[in-house]
């Protein structure tokens, strides 16, 4: 029996010992712009073995959104790194004993809902073998999107709004939560922002929206009647092909 029990411990010692922690940096980026860091509440990184779904490794991003003259206005040159080491992300240490095939999902952003997306890619980890500097960047398309204005399931009485155009506002930023402002590196005149009303389920008006400020559009409409009001307010880059969708229901009683 104890001749059983050490041959036990022996091989058990043996498995232990042949585990190797490799090491696997992933970073999540927004398209057309800069990484997604602790500015954000980060992007949820998820490694799982392929074979039988098991997670290898959790966590957060954190660090900076990154250097926007390198990310932004440096031409990429291959073997140039676009992250330094402020650069927003994730290491996970995995102890593998033999390559393993694994999945890497990134859910960001991590506190936005509304905006959330998941990527995901699959590669083989190879035991001691790293993978960190740059490392493994997936890209994260669309907008962040929140309408301000009306607040949701608001109730507004006809007449306070009578007479006056109605404000809609929202505020928009990147996936990383870069700014867009007229004239910057992330250009509101290149983005088409339109609010599409419905009262009732019809529709009303497609709504203008315009720049005001720093990441902030507005647009108004009159509004002559009591109804279930729905606003669906979209970003839209025709370069990139970024979009972005968020929505409001509120209602206007006599």
């Amino acid at each position: 029996m104890k001749a059983l029990i050490l041959i036990t411990a022996f091989l058990f010692s043996n498995l232990m010992i042949s585990a190797t922690e490799t090491k696997i940096m992933i970073r999540a980026k927004a398209r057309d712009a800069k990484f997604i860091g602790t500015s954000l509440g980060g992007a949820h990184i998820i490694i799982r073995n392929k074979l039988n779904q098991r997670i290898l490794a959790e966590g957060n991003t954190t660090g900076s959104t990154g250097n926007t003259d390198l990310i932004m206005k440096t031409p990429k040159i291959r073997g140039n790194s676009i992250a330094d080491e402020q650069t927003g992300g994730f290491v996970a240490a995995v102890d593998i004993d033999e390559p393993t095939f694994v999945n890497i999902e990134v859910i960001s952003p991590l506190n936005s809902k509304q905006a959330q997306a998941v990527v995901s890619t699959e590669l083989w980890l190879i035991p001691g073998k790293h993978i960190v500097g740059e490392g493994i960047i997936l890209e994260i398309p669309g907008y962040i999107i929140d309408i301000l204005k009306p607040r949701t399931h608001q109730y507004i009485a006809l007449s306070s709004i009578k007479d006056k155009p109605f404000q809609f506002q929202a505020n928009i930023v990147m996936m990383c939560g870069c700014v867009i402002d007229k004239g910057g590196v992330w250009n509101s005149d290149e983005i088409e922002v339109k609010g599409i009303l419905k009262k009732d389920g019809k529709f009303v008006k497609n709504i203008d929206m315009s720049l005001v400020s720093t990441n902030l559009f507005e647009g108004h409409h009159m509004i002559i009647s009591p109804g279930n009001y729905e606003l669906v307010l979209y970003a839209y880059h025709e370069k990139t092909g970024n979009t972005g969708v968020d929505k409001v229901n509120y209602v206007v009683f006599e």
